[in-house]
C-alpha cells in the first residue's frame, strides 16, 4: 500500500471538494453572515448543534463567538447545545435522545435568536427536532448539511438559509463545514469591527 498516495489522494479531494462549493455557497454563506451579525447586534444569540464530528464543530463556532476568531473583539452570545453532559443524559434517558436539543431551544432560545443546525447527512432526528423548536420559537435556522440535505433542506422556510455542501462522502462535508464556520467568524468580525 502506498500510504503517501492515500495522503496525496485525501489533500486532493478534499480542496476539490472546496474549490467545486464556492460557486453554489459563497452567496448564502454570505446571507448567513449577515443574519448572525443582524441577530448578535440586536441582543440576541446563536445556538449550535449536532452529533459526533458536527458536535465538535458547534462547540469550535461557540468558542470562537465568546472567545476571539482573529481579531480582538468583545465576546459574542453563542451556545453549543453539545457540552453539558447532565442535560445530554437527563433528556437523553426522560425523553429520548431524538430531544436532547430541542429541550434546549426550547428553553433558551427565544423569537431573533438562531439555531446554527449541523448535519452531514441532513437527517439527524434530534437536529429535525431542534429546527423544529427553533421554528416554534419564532428562530432562524442556519443549516449546515451535505448529501443534497436531506430531510432538514425539506423542512427549512424561506427565511432559514441552508448551506449544503455538494459532496457525499462524511469527511468532505466536515472539512468544508469547518471551512464554512471559519467563514462565517470572519465574516461576523468584519461587519462588526468594520474590516475591508
Amino acid at each position: 500500500m502506498d500510504l503517501i498516495a492515500r495522503v496525496t489522494k485525501h489533500f486532493e479531494d478534499s480542496a476539490h471538494t472546496k474549490l467545486n462549493a464556492i460557486e453554489m455557497m459563497a452567496a448564502p454563506i454570505a446571507a448567513a453572515i449577515e443574519t448572525l451579525t443582524g441577530c448578535l447586534i440586536n441582543g440576541g444569540k446563536i445556538l449550535a448543534c449536532g452529533n459526533g464530528g458536527s458536535a465538535g464543530d458547534a462547540q469550535h463556532f461557540a468558542a470562537e463567538l465568546i472567545g476571539r476568531f482573529e481579531a480582538e473583539r468583545q465576546e459574542l452570545a453563542a451556545i453549543a447545545l453539545t457540552t453539558d453532559s447532565s442535560i445530554l443524559t437527563a433528556v437523553g434517558n426522560d425523553y429520548g435522545f431524538d430531544y436532547i436539543f430541542s429541550r434546549q431551544v426550547r428553553g433558551l432560545g427565544h423569537a431573533g435568536d438562531v439555531l446554527l443546525a449541523i448535519s452531514t447527512s441532513g437527517n439527524s432526528a434530534n437536529v429535525i427536532e431542534a429546527i423544529t423548536a427553533a421554528h416554534d420559537a419564532d428562530m432562524h435556522v442556519v443549516a449546515l448539511t451535505g448529501k443534497g440535505g436531506g430531510m432538514i433542506g425539506e423542512m427549512l422556510r424561506d427565511d432559514d438559509i441552508h448551506l449544503c455542501v455538494p459532496a457525499d462522502r462524511t469527511a468532505r462535508i466536515q472539512e468544508t463545514h469547518l471551512l464554512v464556520i471559519h467563514c462565517l467568524c470572519d465574516g461576523i468580525d468584519a461587519l462588526l469591527l468594520g474590516v475591508e
